[in-house]
């Protein structure tokens, strides 16, 4: 997957051995260095917000204040973002009010500017912490093996603790790089946790507001189901009266015509029973189809990954499937997966001009990632007939997301992402 919507890293927490630790203490340290980027951002609003506060006092600040609280909610949403990619959700507030004095009432507003005081002293101090510890570690541990090559008076710990003139003493500053290590896998975590803290207590919604938008989503979803639902219907519907029922009128017709003939000439009878049993044959097929659209039966009685090797098989682009899932999903969530997969390699054999093409499934906690990707033209829309309005009605109505990337020129990238349900 790439790294624009990778999983989300869940938080540091109390690994028991010691490859987990080490990961986590990486984790820790990743978060801590973009806390400290965000932190430089708070502190630039800050001092804008103080500056703005300054000139109030002469009159000049209230035609600043508004650039500064843009400022504060830009830098919040920064931060709203990085922490949702680690943990839980944050959503943010809405838009600022438009008069001063709404914007200077409102109670997100008062928050964020408490959190930017917050971010860019604690925070940004933290950071720090978090991006010296593996230099500090990184200096001390390879000291052996250029210490006589700095200058006499520089020759000594990263915290320059005593000037190192000997083997035993740069052996000893080794022993100390370890002993930072051993405090970046203690520590660590325990730090990325106490920066992230003021964020999520004060850049997340109150209840109240979280209930809401959490309501009109939730009506946004089932409203979209229902359309998928809707949509879905009509064209099963269009299949049958289209295909099938025209194919079975046209048997039912054929075999009146042969209860005719069979008593005048029976070799015409034979020829017209024949060519209803192609019309069966047909209609059966398109029956067959239909059925296959709604809920293929190798998806059913065997699993995912086994129906989209049976779609890569079908597409006229190779295509290669790249399935890891440790159990089943939802049938309905592996429906869905299984129809944007279809109509994205659809889209591919029609529009692509592509000369490969690849699927890519996997399953992170409860939480179902699919990547369709080819080497095609590019320049792919939603609005233009291309099944991806489709794709995304169907995934939303499981509250799942869709991303398209598809630059003129190639290559395309529909990724989706879906609750497991299970």
């Amino acid at each position: 997957m790439t790294t624009d919507d990778r999983p989300a890293v869940g938080r540091p927490g109390r690994p028991t051995d010691a490859s987990a630790r080490a990961r986590a203490a990486l984790d820790a340290l990743e978060h801590l260095v973009g806390g400290m980027g965000t932190g430089l951002l708070a502190l630039l609003a800050l001092l804008w917000l103080t500056l703005t506060a300054v000139t109030c006092l002469l009159g000049v600040g209230l035609v600043l204040l508004p650039s500064a609280l843009h400022a504060v909610r830009a830098v919040a949403d920064r931060e709203r973002a990085r922490l949702s990619r680690w943990g839980p959700e944050l959503i943010g507030p809405a838009p600022l009010p438009a008069g001063l004095r709404a914007a200077l009432a409102d109670r997100a507003v008062r928050r964020e500017a408490r959190w930017v005081c917050t971010h860019a002293t604690y925070g940004l101090l933290l950071g720090l912490i978090g991006a010296t510890l593996p230099l500090n570690a990184a200096h001390d541990t390879a000291f052996p093996l250029f210490w006589r090559l700095l200058p006499a008076n520089d020759a000594t710990a990263a915290v320059g603790w005593w000037i190192v003139r000997d083997w035993p003493g740069a052996l000893l500053v080794s022993l100390i790089g370890l002993l930072w290590v051993a405090v970046i896998v203690a520590c660590a975590p325990a730090l990325a946790r106490g920066q992230a803290w003021p964020g999520r207590r004060l850049l997340s919604p109150d209840p109240g507001a979280d209930l809401a938008l959490r309501v009109a989503e939730l009506t946004a979803t089932r409203a979209a189901a229902l359309d998928a639902h809707a949509t879905e219907l009509r064209r099963v519907e269009r299949a049958l009266h289209d295909g099938t029922q025209n194919r079975i009128v046209a048997v039912t017709v054929l075999l009146g015509a042969a209860r005719r003939a069979l008593s005048r000439n029976p070799e015409e009878a034979d020829a017209v029973l024949a060519r209803a049993q192609d019309a069966a044959e047909q209609a059966l097929a398109e029956l067959r189809a239909v059925v296959r659209s709604i809920l293929p039966p190798v998806l059913a009685d065997r699993s995912l990954p086994d129906a989209l090797t049976a779609l890569a098989a079908d597409c006229p682009v190779p295509c290669r499937v790249d399935a890891d899932l440790p159990g089943r999903c939802a049938a309905s969530v592996e429906a869905t997966a299984y129809f944007a997969v279809a109509e994205a390699l659809t889209n591919v054999a029609r529009h692509s001009g592509a000369g490969e093409a690849g699927v890519l499934v996997r399953r992170v906690d409860d939480r179902l990632y699919v990547e369709i990707h080819d080497d095609g033209r590019g320049g792919a829309r939603e609005h233009g007939g291309t099944g991806l309005t489709g794709i995304r009605r169907r995934v939303e109505a499981h509250d799942g997301t869709l991303l398209l990337a598809s630059p003129p020129g190639g290559p395309t990238l529909v990724k989706v992402t879906l609750p497991c349900g299970s």
